[in-house]
């Protein structure tokens, strides 16, 4: 059962934190960083920022419910190692370790999965 409390928290905590600090954050300046957000995949800064909310924002909140979580942790994984090798490439560490966290945290939420206490759980009990 301790395990469960624990990787619920380990689901939870990380996806809340990326969705409402960092997430709802670039949703709510989109039209001030749709000109300026950077480019790191060469497909343009608004869609950049478009893919970067959706995968903040979205993915967190599917991770958050347990619903498709380890499906969901790819790309928020993807999205921090992004943000620390290129984006944040030649910044100090300091720069680069809140993604890094992020990252290491999804990745390990993609091979843990969600816990009991997550909506995956409820519906691969039931099938």
């Amino acid at each position: 059962m301790q395990n469960q409390i624990g990787l619920t928290i380990l689901r939870v905590v990380p996806a809340a934190f990326m969705l409402f600090s960092h997430g709802l954050g670039k949703l709510q300046s989109y039209t001030e960083m749709k000109d300026s957000f950077p480019d790191p995949l060469g497909i343009g800064s608004h869609l950049s920022l478009l893919c970067t909310i959706g995968t903040e924002v979205g993915c967190a909140a599917l991770i958050m419910l347990g619903l498709f979580s380890r499906l969901a942790s790819l790309p928020l994984a993807f999205t921090m190692a992004i943000a620390a090798f290129v984006v944040h490439s030649a910044d100090p560490f300091a720069k680069k370790e809140f993604a890094l966290i992020y990252m290491v945290i999804f990745l390990a939420g993609y091979f843990m999965g969600p816990g009991r206490f997550s909506i995956d759980y409820i519906v691969r009990k039931k099938m």
